[in-house]
């Protein structure tokens, strides 16, 4: 049987938000008219295409060997679109970039000023979000890990290495002294993530300076938790507690010194990904390009070895 176009993209749109109302949003459709569209797309191929819950929609293998084919004749019709409207070759239109929030907010943000005022034709997107952006449901078309992908179909290159330090604010340092051993953190009212939530275990710093047997028993105590590295870097800096913050965001904040330097130092990678069909793009593969360029020169900087963020010229 010949597939109708427009159900392939509502199929499509569905398995990759898995939520029916996001779907519906995305496609400017109702929630009622989507759902009609979803079964009676079923019904003509006489296949269960997703299993329907509370919790949403997710596909049954006959979906999931659908979605294979669905996403290769998306392919062709993106790539043959850019081809016909020479966009391939334009440096303009839009481009959404996922990064992680801290990251997003500190970094890459000052750093697109000089990309945007080279480049007046590209509309960006900036997703400085405190999760990881998925491209296998195209919610971006670039994204910026602390973990390394692994799906198929993607491009993915190193990006830059950060470096994370223990801080704490000097009226904080003055009101219950400066550590100077780990052992001593058991004393300490600490700031970090929430553990349930944690989006990536490349964030459980504390966890191997919080040993019982090193720290004691009850054992430290958390005076703030948060899903955002922000919100922790805000906590600290009004004197909460001692924190662990990638030097890009703490070693230019007024008041916040570093503690236990001898013994806390964690370094992270960034990495850079897009799908290949996205990587292709002439105007993705400018910000590509831009990033690893700027990123490679404020390497001191993100590094904690200079204070200051260098911004490209313009």
């Amino acid at each position: 049987m010949t597939l109708d176009w427009q159900d392939i993209q509502i199929f499509l749109e569905v398995a990759r938000s898995e939520r029916l109302t996001d779907a519906a949003r995305r496609l400017g459709l109702d929630h009622s008219t989507l759902s009609r569209r979803t079964r009676r797309f079923e019904q003509r191929l006489n296949t269960q295409l997703f299993e329907r819950s509370t919790h949403g929609y997710h596909l049954t293998e006959a979906g999931q060997q659908l979605l294979a084919h669905a996403e290769e004749m998306a392919r062709h019709a993106f790539e043959a679109g850019e081809s016909l409207t020479d966009k391939n070759h334009q440096i303009g239109g839009q481009i959404r970039l996922g990064v992680t929030e801290g990251f997003g907010t500190w970094v890459i943000a000052p750093l697109l000023s000089a990309f945007c005022a080279r480049h007046p034709g590209v509309t960006l997107d900036l997703l400085a979000l405190p999760r990881v952006v998925n491209l296998s449901r195209h919610e971006a078309d670039l994204a910026i890990t602390i973990e390394r992908p692994v799906s198929p179909g993607l491009v993915t290159s190193r990006l830059c290495d950060y470096r994370l330090r223990l801080y704490g604010h000097r009226a904080y340092l003055a009101r219950h002294g400066t550590p100077t051993r780990v052992a001593e953190l058991g004393r300490h009212r600490l700031i970090g993530y929430v553990d349930d939530l944690i989006f990536s275990e490349q964030l459980s710093y504390l966890d191997p300076l919080l040993d019982p047997a090193v720290v004691g028993h009850p054992g430290p105590h958390f005076a703030m938790r948060s899903t955002s590295v922000t919100t922790q870097h805000a906590a600290a800096l009004s004197g909460a507690g001692l924190a662990i913050l990638p030097c890009f965001m703490a070693s230019g904040s007024d008041g916040l010194k570093t503690v236990l330097d001898d013994r806390v130092e964690v370094v992270r990678q960034f990495w850079i990904t897009a799908r290949q069909e996205q990587r292709r793009l002439a105007r993705v593969r400018l910000l590509w390009d831009f990033l690893r360029e700027a990123l490679d020169a404020n390497r001191g900087f993100l590094m904690g070895e200079t204070p200051h963020l260098a911004i490209p010229e313009a």
